[in-house]
């Protein structure tokens, strides 16, 4: 286990969902598992008047999303915890902060190791990490100083560009961890192991063995209360931009010189880079946005997105985006990307999926289904785990090919703790290591490929929104984009053996 540096965790935006929810429940699980240091504390950072005991009570010991398990840990870690207040758009407060944290380091001994973590609207990603260099605490004269911040990183390219040089004027680009949840996943961390540690797979990860990439993020559920800031963003900015984009970036990537995260984050930056531009021809033909409709599911009435609340009844932002890409190198040259993510989707998956090239001589072609290539399935969630999918004789008489199922489950590794996204994040920050963490380039590089679809549906009437029932998996015209006839989705399954249009949710 690495021994981890005497440190605080400062979290702006204390009193909010993101940190009732994850931030605190993570980190009483790495407190649980001894992965904190000998020296440790927490700050909580916001306008609301709490003394430290008062917090305490509410982050910890009244937290739903915390598992209580009856011992005195919890009480223990709740001790570690304290809580300041200060209005975040006044610089003046900052300096208030800064003796607090000086009072705490010289209590706890922490040798002047802060990490910032802005759970926070993302108005405030510029604003506060410019008041606290104006207080000194981007300096770091005896210990190291780190800044989290979560998505979204802008809201197009301009306003990215904008963000990063904003937080570059006080901070070096080492000190700044930009978050991406879906990076902490372990099934997303198995892709590069699968690829780079397996003999049997990469020689095959190309353009002579590769019909497609195929990746899908559906969720099951709508907008929930989020229907004013969802109205603003939209799944292509709010999903494909970031967590998608970056999951390509792990599929697509030449194999690092190292297995640091310098070497890892260069070679995603040259995937990013190698992405065909979009011309506004492009999004019309590659591109399919929909929105969902009212509709029945089980028997149940379901609003249709433009009812929802906060919602805009003449709204046209894309509730669903599927997208047909490609890759501009040596190893992908000609093969198709796939992307769709939506909300109302029949169930909630998300998984690569990789589609192989039938044999050039198909033997038992009469036998075989014309759409039964080879196919590796890396499931991301839930039913995490790993499928290939290939042919088979059918026992009897003649050639009669069958595909059938060979699959890995991580719940049959039922002594193995499989650690939350954000415990892990939040770890590697406190470690130093930014493998999983988005570099200001590459963020740049995924808005300069998606601000054309963008602006090409802003400038561009004639490019249609579809609408889709609830519960559907999206418009009907989707299955178009996928090149080569007879060819379509993989439509998941909540069990990852499980496929087809009509299967069991």
């Amino acid at each position: 286990m690495i021994k981890n540096d005497n440190q605080i965790l400062v979290i702006f935006g204390a009193s909010g969902d993101l940190t009732a929810r994850k931030l605190i429940p993570a980190i009483y699980n790495l407190y649980k598992k001894d992965y904190l240091p000998e020296k440790y504390a927490i700050v909580g950072v916001g306008r609301t008047s709490y003394d430290d005991e008062e917090f305490r009570q509410k982050a910890v010991i009244e937290n739903e999303h915390i598992k209580k398990e009856g011992d005195k840990s919890l009480e223990d870690f709740a001790k570690l915890i304290h809580y300041h207040s200060l209005d975040t758009s006044n610089k003046e407060d900052y300096k208030g902060l800064s003796d607090r944290l000086h009072s705490i380091d010289d209590d706890f001994g922490t040798n002047c190791n802060v990490i910032f973590y802005l759970s926070v609207p993302p108005s405030l990603y510029g604003v506060i990490p410019k008041h606290l260099a104006y207080a000194g605490l981007n300096e770091e004269k005896s210990g190291w100083t780190r800044l989290i911040i979560e998505k979204p990183f802008g809201y197009d390219l301009e306003s990215a560009k904008e963000l990063n040089k904003t937080l570059l004027e006080d901070y070096r680009e080492d000190q700044i961890y930009r978050i991406d949840h879906y990076l902490g996943k372990e099934t997303v961390q198995n892709l590069l192991v699968t690829r780079f540690s397996n003999s049997i797979f990469e020689p095959l990860w190309n353009r002579n063995y590769i019909h497609r990439v195929e990746i899908t993020s559906a969720e099951s559920v709508g907008v929930e209360k989020r229907g004013g800031y969802y109205d603003g963003s939209g799944a292509l900015r709010d999903m494909v931009q970031n967590h998608l984009l970056q999951l390509i970036g792990l599929v697509a990537m030449e194999p690092p010189v190292k297995s640091d995260a310098n070497s890892i984050r260069n070679e995603k930056l040259k995937v990013f880079q190698s992405l065909r531009p979009m011309t506004p021809e492009d999004v019309k033909n590659n591109v399919i946005r929909g929105q969902y409709t009212s509709s029945k599911i089980k028997g149940e009435e379901v609003k249709g997105y433009r009812e929802e609340e906060g919602v805009d009844p003449e709204s046209k932002t894309e509730t669903f985006v599927a997208l047909k890409f490609f890759i501009d190198n040596w190893r992908w040259s000609g093969v198709p990307f796939y992307i769709r993510s939506g909300k109302k989707l029949p169930t909630r998956v998300s998984e690569v999926v990789i589609h192989f090239k039938p044999n050039h001589h198909r033997l038992f072609s009469q036998s075989q289904k014309i759409n039964s290539q080879n196919m590796l399935v890396l499931r991301i969630q839930p039913d995490e785990g790993v499928l290939l999918k290939f042919g088979m004789k059918v026992p009897g008489q003649g050639f009669d090919v069958k595909n059938v199922n060979m699959d890995f489950l991580y719940s049959d590794l039922t002594d193995a703790y499989v650690p939350d996204a954000y415990e892990r994040l939040i770890l590697d920050c406190m470690q130093g290591d930014a493998t999983l963490y988005a570099r200001g380039d590459s963020v740049e590089a995924a808005w300069e490929f998606i601000d054309p679809i963008l602006k090409a549906w802003k400038e561009d009437s004639s490019i249609p929104i579809y609408g889709y029932p609830a519960g559907t998996w999206g418009p009907e015209n989707v299955d178009d984009l996928i090149e080569g006839e007879h060819m379509m989705w993989r439509y998941p399954c909540k069990n990852l053996a499980e496929d087809g249009i009509f299967c069991e949710l």
